[in-house]
């Protein structure tokens, strides 16, 4: 997308026509909507960006759990988990290149923000603390680690235009990803290592892009996954939230409620994420009534959060369930 997609919104928005994406590449993402966000709202027409696995699930998932929890929910943390089968994952090295070229580019990301000048949105409850590189989850039994792609960054821009423009309670929020035991601890730590001093350098992109699937351990490659690995390969986004009891006052006091809930689907970058964007589509056309008012660049949880989505989601297979419910 970094490279070619502007071409595609460009000649939407000329032309009035919607558009949907499934980029996963917030300096994309965030670009569209400073070019387009108010040509877009001129025309009439919407721009959803990253209506893939980044990041529908994460973003309705943050909502869905909103709606589930009777009272303010106030803080949200996602864990990732994703499971194979014998033959393993795999995936394509165009994720590759956009995590090589993304982390390359931070710097610019930076001064793209600033050029948009978002409002601070402001915290409401106890502050969620941020967790470190590496932690060990009692939950899960496993050791996470931050989530590197766009969740954060597109759940954050939906809750900021909820809280602008529909003056709803944003939601902190907060992305991990399970990695498993001690021995997956010690070779991420390894290629990550090599990964951020490689990308630092021209010679070492090249090297990075050229060689994908030995410098992931075979995890990225440019054949992409077979469809066995495919059909072995499923995820688990788990969401435990908390907040604040009806009647109860964000302001005052500590969370006294939380909820769990869990949004799970088939492998995610090839049959979740055409079904995520479908979808999306589909919303976009049959529930006309219920986006929001004016044509612009959107995230998908700003576009979606009054539709159907999660219902015809539910129906094709990536599940949004409630696991425990509120409790005081």
């Amino acid at each position: 997308y970094r490279f070619l997609g502007e071409p595609v919104v460009q000649a939407c928005v000329e032309n009035g026509a919607s558009c949907i994406d499934i980029s996963g590449e917030p300096q994309f993402l965030e670009g569209m909507y400073l070019k387009y966000n108010e040509k877009a709202a001129e025309k009439g027409v919407y721009i959803v960006g990253s209506c893939g696995f980044d990041s529908i699930p994460a973003d309705m998932g943050v909502l869905y759990t909103r709606d589930k929890l009777k009272g303010t929910l106030t803080a949200v943390e996602s864990f990732l988990s994703v499971k194979s089968g014998p033959e393993g994952v795999c995936v394509h090295d165009g994720t590759w290149k956009s995590a090589v070229y993304g982390l390359a580019d931070e710097d610019n990301l930076k001064k793209l923000r600033k050029k948009i000048g978002y409002t601070p949105v402001p915290v409401v409850g106890a502050k969620l603390k941020k967790r470190g590189f590496l932690f060990y989850n009692q939950e899960f039994k496993e050791y996470c680690i931050p989530f590197m792609g766009s969740d954060g960054s597109v759940v954050r821009r939906t809750q900021r235009y909820l809280h602008n423009e529909l003056q709803e309670t944003p939601v902190q929020y907060g992305a991990y990803v399970n990695i498993g035991g001690l021995g997956s601890v010690i070779k991420l730590m390894f290629a990550g290592m090599l990964f951020l001093l490689l990308v630092k350098f021209n010679f070492g992109r090249k090297l990075l892009t050229k060689y994908p699937e030995f410098f992931s351990a075979g995890r990225f490659t440019k054949e992409g996954p077979t469809q066995k690995q495919m059909d072995g390969t499923s995820f688990t986004m788990t969401f435990f939230g908390e907040g604040y009891s009806e009647g109860q006052d964000p302001q005052n006091g500590k969370p006294n409620v939380k909820i769990c809930t869990e949004v799970k689907g088939p492998e995610p970058g090839y049959i979740a994420t055409p079904i995520a964007m479908v979808q999306a589509a589909v919303s976009l056309l049959e529930d006309a009534a219920s986006l929001p008012k004016r044509g612009g660049v959107y995230s998908p949880g700003a576009a979606f959060s009054k539709t159907k989505l999660i219902d015809r989601l539910n129906k094709r297979g990536v599940e949004f369930s409630v696991i425990s419910k509120p409790e005081v």
